[in-house]
């Protein structure tokens, strides 16, 4: 008797043509782009995590949403993050979250996350850019314009 295994196939499929990719160029390009694509119905009920993937010219592949939480919190997988990452043949990133409160002031946990994902990154040769904190009016903070990242 043979053992059967599952095959797993890895796939990417482009529905926007390279040549109409915004490019990133600053925190502010990121966030703009970001809000945008922000749900408006629930920005200020609950927090979301989204990462923003990028080619080797900061040019914008896709935005994906890796996890709704709660009111004060949201659950990072940083696992499933790396796995869309590679999956999309990435070479950098924008973390981002948005804070229903509207503080732009990241938390603790924040930091620590950001910090964890940074590692990892630099682990498989990915640029994290920057995290950023987008909040209900559309302001946002950037780790990296604060020179925490």
């Amino acid at each position: 008797m043979k053992n059967k295994v599952n095959e797993i196939r890895i796939t990417y499929k482009e529905r926007v043509k390279s040549s109409f990719w915004k490019k990133v160029n600053s925190s502010k390009d990121a966030a703009d782009l970001l809000y945008e694509h922000w749900s408006k119905d629930n920005i200020e009920v609950h927090e979301t995590f989204k990462i923003v993937l990028l080619n080797n010219s900061n040019k914008v592949k896709g935005i994906y949403q890796l996890s709704t939480g709660g009111i004060t919190g949201v659950l990072v997988d940083v696992r499933l993050i790396f796995a869309v990452l590679l999956k999309s043949l990435s070479v950098a990133f924008v973390l981002a979250h948005n804070h229903p409160s509207g503080t732009l002031r990241p938390s603790e946990a924040d930091r620590k996350i950001t910090n964890k994902i940074k590692k990892a990154a630099q682990l498989l040769d990915i640029t994290l850019l920057d995290h950023l904190i987008i909040v209900p009016n559309g302001e946002y903070f950037s780790f990296a314009d604060e020179g925490i990242l």
